[in-house]
């Protein structure tokens, strides 16, 4: 595990005992039908030698059915030999016609590993990349991946590794499945990519103490927003650039799309601490423990306007104060985007982490974090449930971390959105610049673990019935 990240936790712990914070779901797309939503990959490689500094697997999806395919119902999986069982890997998308923000990679294990494969990058999609038509591809997708030590690595012996295509061409050794059903290619022998999955249940969520927000205001200074439990942040302190404020004019409210109620968090700076502005939404209660929290959350990696390259933090996640250093009843459950790196970081990086307690100085954290090194720019469903045996974490519909039981919580906290500035190394300048995260809705439902497919039928069946805003959770 690497030392976690520091942040200003002194800070953040007085501000939190004074009630105050630190750091739409639509419905989920129905499984399509293999019959009429079949699809082919075609493949070249750009790096075609035995040897490289990096793979370069390039990919096109052609929708080859009588109907229109979403692309977050479809996953790739190209398969190779690690060069040492403790080799790990990381994954990037150079440039792809549908834009590199719909798309992220993730590495796993097959269930069977051969001989020329005990490793797979599986390609999945956002609902940014669209869907495609029939006849349809996707145009080119440019991506790329290298061991983390930036070490040559071997792809000679890798399943589908093939130097001979150095132009696109249909290539049955990477696998397709559209809506779990594999749709194309041939997995290494005794992989089957689709393996019966354990039913997911998608019917109406049990009932339970429900906190909803569709955040449905007029600005920052709307009496709603108090009257609901909320907080926007103006009051000094950490984590972030020192010097900085914590705007509330900069929390805005409107219409993107098809939402007509979508929460803005915008951080602005010209490059001192006096100049920048960053955003915190916060409940003023401490009352959320076990259960489902979900927010449909957008991250971005360019600026608004200005030049870009700030290390940023945009995050939704949950806490509560800590009493004394190394208080074994903190608690902190994190999704946190850093879209340019920072805490040793040099790029896109998305960290879940689940705190057991820390001490501020010297510095001593107990936590354990999952992170994915690729971009998260755009809209992202994003579900943490605590139950008494875990935490687990989901983007997008699918498991992104599990962790252990002794992170569990033992005092209920606050639910938080933030976005700010670790410093101004990324970005040394002194030309005016900002950053935009969006928030459309935020649920939490009490000692009830939701499916994310159950999550979006809530969500679903709040907004159909005109629900705005519900808080039944009891204080205390």
């Amino acid at each position: 595990m690497r030392t976690p990240h520091r942040r200003s936790f002194a800070v953040l712990a007085v501000a939190l005992a004074a009630g105050l914070g630190s750091a739409a779901l639509g419905a989920l797309p129905a499984t399509a039908d293999a019959a009429t939503g079949a699809v082919k990959v075609q493949y070249r490689t750009s790096a075609p030698g035995a040897t490289a500094d990096q793979a370069e697997p390039w990919f096109k999806v052609v929708n080859t059915g009588s109907s229109s395919v979403p692309l977050e119902q479809v996953r790739l999986r190209y398969y190779f030999k690690a060069d040492s069982a403790g080799t790990q890997y990381r994954f990037a998308c150079s440039w792809a016609v549908r834009g590199c923000a719909g798309i992220t990679g993730t590495f796993g294990t097959p269930a069977v590993p051969t001989a020329t494969a005990d490793r797979y990058l599986e390609i999945a999609f956002t609902a940014a990349a669209g869907s495609l038509a029939p006849g349809a591809d996707t145009g080119d997708m440019q991506l790329r991946f290298h061991r983390a030590d930036w070490q040559p690595l071997n792809q000679a012996d890798d399943y589908s590794f093939d130097p001979a295509r150095t132009a696109y061409g249909d290539f049955a050794k990477v696998t397709a499945q559209v809506g779990g059903a594999t749709v194309w290619g041939t997995a290494p022998g005794g992989n089957a990519p689709d393996p019966t999955p354990t039913p997911t249940p998608t019917g109406p969520a049990p009932s339970g103490a429900t906190l909803f927000d569709d955040f449905a205001y007029a600005t920052s200074a709307d009496p709603a927003i108090a009257a609901h439990g909320w907080n926007v942040r103006s009051n000094a302190g950490g984590p972030g650039v020192p010097g900085a404020a914590w705007a509330p004019e900069n929390v805005t409210f409107g219409a993107e799309g098809a939402d007509s109620s979508v929460m803005n968090l915008r951080t602005s700076t010209a490059g001192s601490g006096e100049t920048t502005k960053q955003t915190e939404v916060l409940t003023r209660a401490t009352k959320f423990k076990n259960g489902t929290y979900a927010a449909r959350v957008k991250f971005s990696d360019a600026p608004a306007y200005g030049p870009d390259g700030d290390h940023l933090v945009q995050t939704f996640f949950t806490i509560n104060d800590l009493k004394a250093p190394m208080a074994d009843d903190y608690a902190e459950y994190d999704f946190e985007y850093l879209s340019n790196g920072g805490w040793g970081e040099p790029g896109n990086i998305l960290y879940t982490t689940s705190w057991e307690t820390y001490r501020p100085d010297p510095w001593e954290a107990v936590n354990q974090h999952t992170e994915d090194r690729s971009s998260h720019a755009g809209w992202h469903d994003l579900v943490l449930t605590i139950d008494d045996n875990a935490i687990t974490y989901s983007v997008d519909g699918r498991t992104f971390a599990t962790h252990d039981a002794r992170y569990l919580p033992e005092r209920p906290m606050s639910i938080n959105f933030n976005q700010w500035l670790i410093d101004l190394n990324g970005q040394p300048g002194t030309t005016p610049r900002a950053y935009d995260q969006k928030v459309d809705y935020v649920l939490h439902v009490q000692d009830q673990v939701l499916t994310p497919a159950q999550v979006a039928a809530r969500v679903a069946a709040l907004r159909a019935a005109g629900t705005t805003f519900q808080d039944t959770v009891p204080n205390g």
